[in-house]
């Protein structure tokens, strides 16, 4: 299908190769949202005008897409979804499958985009700010969902040590609570070519304990703004298995507390295994590692972890890794 570039509502991309055939249902304001999400069916392309629309807003598991046909929602970055308050709620809670968001705006959260049981979305350029906690979550067995494209920042305004841009999975302190004391099985999520920083008050990135398989491919880490906090002093922490980390670019601006630029942890028992870690370039400006496998934890140990040597690691105090490079 031809791209057709539609700027009367502000957008200023093309936008219909993310459509999909039906009439696309347009709406300019929160109640029209809200009815638009809760009624959507297979092939529904919902298209943001420019604008403040205010609340928080839920897609529900009834209202799932299909592989065939998924459901869009999309809009420019002055299409802004605001919560209105750092202290409370998810400015969009996601729990249907196959959706496709792409390009707006969400802040003004405790957290941006929470995906509870939500599987094969794909979020796309958008762009998330101003928030208590994290910034995206894939939490509670949301599997082979995709965000690509996107930046986050500004995020910990309430628990700077729980302001990461993404986060995959559920800490085992909180299996109880969210996944009836099983591991949080996150898993095949990618990350692909998102701009994660500066301002975020975490990890760009936190891979927990649970999940097994995603991509964090292509993507650009910015320390500025990483507090320290509940051990927050990396890019990325690790602690899940069978992750490929590749072809992404770190920065280090200074003043900064980061330690390490990659970090993975045994922090249960059998995880923060079989990692490989291909191509990275990666401005550490710190004292530690450029890639820092912690082998042993009271939990357990990290086993089968790789770090190719094709990884460029430049003012790490410590060097690129602390276990032996494989050749590519």
């Amino acid at each position: 299908m031809a791209a057709i570039v539609i700027s009367t509502f502000g957008m200023g991309y093309a936008i219909q190769p993310f459509l999909n055939s039906a009439k696309p249902i347009i709406v300019a304001n929160s109640s029209q949202l809200k009815k638009a999400l809760a009624t959507a069916k297979p092939g529904d392309s919902i298209i943001l005008k420019d604008g403040i629309y205010e609340g928080k807003f839920v897609i529900e598991a009834n209202a799932s897409g299909t592989k065939a046909a998924p459901i869009v929602l999309t809009g420019g970055r002055n299409a802004i979804l605001d919560a209105g308050s750092t202290e409370t709620g998810y400015v969009l809670s996601l729990k249907a499958n196959y959706w496709k968001l792409k390009g707006f705006t969400m802040q003004n959260g405790l957290k941006g985009l929470v995906a509870d049981g939500a599987n094969y979305n794909v979020i796309d350029g958008v762009f998330v700010t101003q928030l208590g906690e994290e910034g995206i979550h894939f939490r509670t067995f949301s599997k082979h969902n995709i965000v690509k494209n996107s930046e986050v920042t500004h995020t910990g305004k309430k628990r700077p040590g729980y302001g990461e841009a993404i986060y995959i999975g559920t800490a085992y302190s909180n299996w109880a609570k969210y996944t009836a004391g099983e591991p949080d099985k996150c898993d095949s999520n990618l990350v692909l070519n998102n701009k994660l920083g500066p301002y975020v008050t975490a990890e760009c990135i936190d891979v927990k304990e649970g999940t097994t398989g995603g991509i964090i491919r292509g993507n650009t880490f910015e320390a500025q703004g990483i507090t320290g906090e509940n051990s927050a002093d990396s890019w990325m922490d690790v602690k899940g298995n069978h992750y490929l980390i590749e072809n992404n670019i770190g920065h280090n601006t200074q003043p900064s507390v980061l330690k390490d630029g990659y970090q993975v942890n045994c922090a249960y028992e059998g995880w923060g295994s079989y990692n490989q870690f291909k191509n990275n370039i990666s401005n550490v400006n710190a004292d530690g590692y450029g890639i820092n496998i912690k082998l042993k934890s009271g939990k357990g140990e990290a086993i089968g972890n790789e770090v190719y040597a094709d990884n460029k690691v430049v003012n790490a105090g410590k060097g690129i890794t602390n276990i032996e490079l494989k050749k590519n």
